[in-house]
């Protein structure tokens, strides 16, 4: 029987498996929404804004194994998701985007609503089809989800012209396929895990750098136990928090701009360096020139070979699956070591040393019996969920104190933006999470900069019963812009500083929520208890935070690992 477009591409969607679809209807995928209309197993979320559609869907995925689906129209559907696509593909995020275009005879005519799709995002995504023969579509469809899910995972965009979807052939849905121009390394080279493995037992200051690869390869079991195995201190990136258990001793913090004096120092100061599924970003590294001045040894591994030596010059490449080479990895050391467990001895002046730069406490911070410190209200939300909550953040002071703070055992319960740094994911983030997770406590940490940026989502909470908790580091500045101009522009606040801010709680309650203020320290502990308490309600709280706090340590641009200002005192 044959089946329009239409009909074709909610097809696929189902043979996928896919539950949610995050959207926002226009002209040219009206036919799409008619047959979505018609069937009960893709359920649609209407989101107010296709900025929002996207955002949800890429921390549906990065919150489950499974892939975030969502659709745009053409125009301005399609710009208004720009920013969420980019988003995803900087952070590797598997997402399948599906866009209305107009129909293929007034494509490059000008019609209404038309832009070029393909050009626009070409340079943000992994892959992106433009489907001219509905005959192609459900190929097409099969092809996007193997891109997406399969290497580097990644974004994959789908544009899709009316007509197509209202034209009409057989339906048949590839059960597999092959794609002669990509077939991404899995396995990764035993010569080169050998050697690996030797470098690493012959090392005397080892040191394990894992970044988000490991996550998204679902590698954390295999990370822990190298750790464990071997005894060495551990770092995780702001992409991989929670690959490796902050809870454990030789977790080291997160590194970088705003990492732990402790994990710098060791980055900088190791011997063999072992980097899994990172990549070396100037946010973690700071100036490669610094990086570079103290002989090391580096074993990289990651499924993407262009990233391999592309920032820093690394010693023994291996190409393949996080998982799939950790756990061979595991075997050789096993096999070079006889099956013995790490030695405690073995590191004994590494490990001395360690601890004297981490006896400087550098997450330290005074508090107050008047204002609110953020770090206090991030702490403290993570005494009261015990550590166990799907945390979403926006970008920006906030997000640091988050990651610093909030001290995550599991993977994937940390979801931010980290490569492009997008101000105004968190609310849509946790809309997605909570949709992939519906029993779980999910929160939504943020500043009154960043959730004005996406709030008209509050809407889409209020229509699909949404109960995230929305905690608010309201400290009526552009946090981090202001940090950086105290620091590096003369405390010159050039239009930093946000003077005609709403009333959030008010803002909260007309959207049909619950919305609480709070500018007391006494106050911090049982208004999380509180809102927490209230399982079927979203609530919105409004910390009043000390405005004068920043993120400590930093370390500026241009400067070294071991360059960090440890507080206001090294300015």
């Amino acid at each position: 029987m044959e089946m329009t477009g239409a009909e074709i591409l909610v097809r696929c969607l189902q043979e996928e498996k896919v539950e949610h679809l995050f959207g926002y209807p226009g002209g040219a995928v009206l036919y799409i929404y008619d047959e979505i209309f018609k069937q009960d197993k893709v359920k649609h979320i209407l989101v107010r804004h296709e900025q929002a559609a996207v955002h949800a869907a890429d921390a549906y995925s990065r919150s489950s194994l499974k892939t975030g689906v969502c659709i745009v129209t053409s125009g301005p559907g399609l710009t208004n998701a720009v920013t969420g696509i980019a988003t995803a593909y900087m952070d590797s995020i598997p997402m399948v985007i599906v866009s209305g275009q107009v129909p293929t005879h007034a494509i490059g005519l000008d019609a209404f609503q038309e832009c070029d799709t393909v050009g626009i995002t070409r340079p943000c995504v992994k892959h992106n089809f433009l489907v001219k023969d509905v005959k192609d579509l459900a190929a097409t469809m099969k092809k996007a989800f193997h891109i997406a899910q399969t290497g580097r995972p990644g974004p994959v965009l789908v544009d899709v012209p009316k007509d197509v979807t209202r034209d009409r052939c057989k339906f048949e849905y590839p059960k597999e396929i092959a794609l002669r121009s990509y077939n991404p390394v899995v396995k990764g080279h035993l010569g080169q895990i050998k050697k690996a493995a030797q470098m690493i037992l012959a090392a005397e200051r080892p040191m394990v750098y894992a970044g988000g690869g490991v996550i998204l390869s679902n590698a954390s079991a295999e990370l822990t136990e190298l750790v464990d195995m071997l005894g060495a201190p551990c770092t995780n990136t702001l992409m991989g928090l929670g690959a490796y258990k902050a809870s454990d001793k030789k977790f080291l913090g997160m590194p970088g701009m705003h990492g732990t004096y402790e994990c710098n120092m060791a980055m900088q100061h190791c011997d063999v360096l072992i980097a899994v599924g990172a990549r070396f970003d100037d946010r973690v590294i700071g100036n490669p020139k610094h990086f570079a001045q103290n002989p090391r040894k580096i074993v990289h591994i990651d499924i993407d070979p262009s990233v391999i030596s592309k920032r820093v010059k690394v010693d023994l490449p291996i190409v393949g699956d996080v998982r799939e080479v950790l756990r061979d990895l595991i075997g050789q050391l096993k096999e070079l070591r006889s099956g013995k467990g790490a030695d405690p001895a073995a590191y004994k002046p590494w490990w001395e040393q360690v601890e004297q730069w981490r006896s400087l406490n550098c997450l330290d911070y005074t508090t107050s019996n008047e204002l609110i410190k953020p770090q206090s209200v991030v702490e403290a939300l993570w005494r009261i969920t015990k550590g166990a909550a799907f945390v979403t953040s926006d970008v920006g002071q906030h997000q640091m104190w988050a990651a610093q703070y909030y001290r995550f055992d599991k993977p994937r319960r940390w979801i931010n933006s980290g490569g492009l740094g997008t101000m105004g994911v968190g609310l849509p983030y946790a809309m997605g999470v909570k949709f992939a997770h519906p029993d779980a406590e999910v929160v939504c940490i943020t500043g009154e900069a960043s959730i004005q940026m996406n709030i008209q989502e509050l809407s889409t909470c209020q229509q699909y019963r949404l109960p995230v908790k929305i905690v608010n580091l309201n400290n009526r500045y552009l946090g981090m812009v202001r940090q950086w101009q105290e620091i590096e522009y003369g405390s010159r606040y050039s239009e930093s500083y946000m003077d005609s801010l709403p009333d959030f709680v008010k803002l909260a309650e007309s959207y049909g929520h619950v919305g609480m203020r709070i500018d007391k320290p006494a106050d911090v502990e049982p208004a999380l208890k509180e809102a927490l308490a209230m399982k079927d309600r979203l609530v919105f709280l409004d910390f009043i935070t000390d405005q004068t706090e920043n993120v400590w340590p930093m370390v500026q641009t241009g400067k070294g690992l071991t360059e960090m200002l440890l507080g206001a005192e090294d300015l």
